[in-house]
């Protein structure tokens, strides 16, 4: 989102300032942002006898965050909306009201205590931080009006397609208006979130921290480590067990919180023409997608989550968030129930008015496997490297070198776990080609992957090019990858090891006429 290079078109319309509660809020979160400022302060002060070292970064800070509220106007005009910040710098942002898809509201424990919440405005594009539209803070009554009027615009349903629905089609179909849910939270979910490695990305910075500063020679140096390093391999051996479960316990505690605190209360709802999601324990957001940027969805199912049955489920956007989360770790069966929902809202349309869907639905087609081809390369693949591994053992002990006996265990160890691996990664290869009916479009599945593998749904009518290429080993094997482009998700969607004359016929399946001659 950018500053427009020409000044809005004139308004009548008063320029507004945020709620005044908002001076109670900004000084205490830009205190928080500036802790290390702070302590490095009260070092500084309390070392050279000065306190006034401690208090005056303290006022600054104080006083430049309640300089906000006298420097932010902002307006909603009937063809902007117009928002004026800066003290030392003046910046003016004016976003065309046409151009707006999305209207996220976000409030933290402080903003909800004092009856406020930040609403920012998405065009569907990139913008850096300082030129994004945000207006923190509003009362959180006053909200939602705004809310819907900034999306009156988007009144006109769209199917995920993006083209108009009928309007008898909107009026007709129950719940048009309030929306219908699509998704909701269970509290026995929070049992998927260690499945995950977010535990791991909460935990590892603190630890790199804490090793960084010197936590690591003050532990191995303590007189318990040796005497656990005197008292031989078997003591040794169970206190690196208790330290692995002590880590996995806490790894899975830092996950079960984060996910309860991110995601408590999810809800989402389908209203025809955006997709609202509202989720958080202390801080609540809700966003809006415009379903008119909807292009697909991708289901993660990472081993462990696969395992236990569970997945997670993203849609496929076009613009600023291309990946947006609807559902986080959660059963499988949740994930099809809402998959199918976004993939085919035909299907969940009132029995009355509903056409019946022509063929399975995109999120439960069967795929087409790659055959022997691509079973072989991924048997070579896995298999390679422990041969290499054996080889240079081997080379190794003909030159007499004299290592030990225990590290030929390291190849034979390894050899049930890549058969494993390269029948997984096998099993996990597919695509399917769904051809379009009168009430959806034509859709590209594919799915690879097998420590995490994504199944990835995507419309015809979002792919904007194609790329058909082989490496010098597929070239002899006769089997090519297969590249669809598009401007939303990943922006490339690979279908791999597919004979190449099965890559052709998926390409004019998906995108008739679009090959040419050939």
């Amino acid at each position: 989102m950018n500053p427009t290079a020409s000044p809005a078109p004139e308004t009548d319309q008063p320029w507004s300032r945020l709620d005044k509660r908002m001076l109670l809020v900004h000084p205490v979160t830009e205190v928080v942002k500036f802790i290390p400022v702070l302590i490095g302060s009260v070092i500084l002060g309390t070392s050279s006898g000065n306190h006034g070292w401690s208090v005056i970064p303290l006022a600054l800070i104080v006083g430049f965050a309640l300089t906000r509220w006298f420097t932010t106007t902002y307006r909603v005009g009937p063809t902007h909306v117009e928002l004026r910040t800066g003290l030392i710098q003046r910046k003016k942002l004016a976003v065309p009201r046409s151009r707006i898809r999305s209207v996220d509201i976000e409030a933290d424990l402080l903003h909800r205590l004092l009856g406020l919440a930040v609403l920012a405005i998405g065009t569907g594009q990139q913008a850096d931080s300082g030129e994004k539209f945000k207006l923190d803070a509003l009362d959180a009554r006053l909200v939602p009006d705004l809310r819907t009027a900034l999306l009156a615009h988007t009144a006109t349903p769209h199917s995920v397609t993006g083209q108009p629905v009928p309007a008898h089609d909107t009026d007709e179909r129950p719940d048009a208006h309030r929306g219908r849910e699509i998704a909701h939270w269970n509290p026995g979910w929070v049992r998927y979130a260690p499945l995950s490695l977010t535990g791991f990305a909460i935990i590892a910075p603190i630890v790199g921290l804490a090793f960084q500063y010197g936590v690591g020679q003050v532990l191995f140096r303590s007189d318990a480590v040796r005497r656990v390093e005197d008292g031989g391999a078997l003591i040794i051996a169970l206190g690196a067990v208790a330290l692995f479960l002590v880590i996995v316990l806490i790894v899975s505690l830092a996950a079960c919180a984060r996910y309860l605190t991110t995601y408590f209360g999810l809800r989402v709802t389908d209203d025809g023409r955006t997709l609202h999601l509202r989720h958080g324990l202390f801080t609540t957001r809700q966003i809006t997608l415009d379903l008119a940027r909807f292009r697909g969805a991708t289901v993660n199912e990472p081993l462990l989550l696969r395992l236990a049955g569970a997945a997670e489920l993203e849609a496929i956007m076009v613009g600023e968030n291309p990946r947006q989360k609807v559902l986080p770790q959660a059963p499988r069966t949740a994930v099809e129930h809402t998959l199918s929902h976004l993939l085919a809202p035909n299907e969940f349309q009132d029995k009355a008015i509903a056409t019946p869907a022509a063929g399975p639905s995109p999120g439960s087609a069967p795929l087409i496997a790659h055959g022997p081809v691509a079973r072989r390369r991924r048997y070579t693949r896995t298999l390679t490297p422990i041969a290499v591994a054996a080889l240079v053992l081997l080379a190794f002990s003909l030159a007499g070198v004299d290592f030990s006996p225990w590290w030929w265990l390291v190849p034979v160890v390894m050899v049930p776990v890549a058969i494993a691996l390269a029948e997984d990664r096998y099993r996990g290869l597919g695509h399917a080609v769904l051809p379009e009916t009168a009430t959806s479009p034509a859709w590209l599945i594919t799915r690879s992957g097998s420590l995490d593998r994504d199944r990835d749904c995507l419309e015809a009518p979002g792919v904007i090019g194609w790329t058909v290429r082989q490496s010098f080993f597929q070239r002899r094997a006769g089997v090519a990858t297969v590249v669809a482009a598009a401007a939303a998700g990943k922006k490339r969607y690979h279908v791999l090891d597919l004979p190449l004359d099965d890559a052709w016929a998926l390409i004019e399946a998906v995108t008739p006429g679009r090959l040419g001659r050939r």
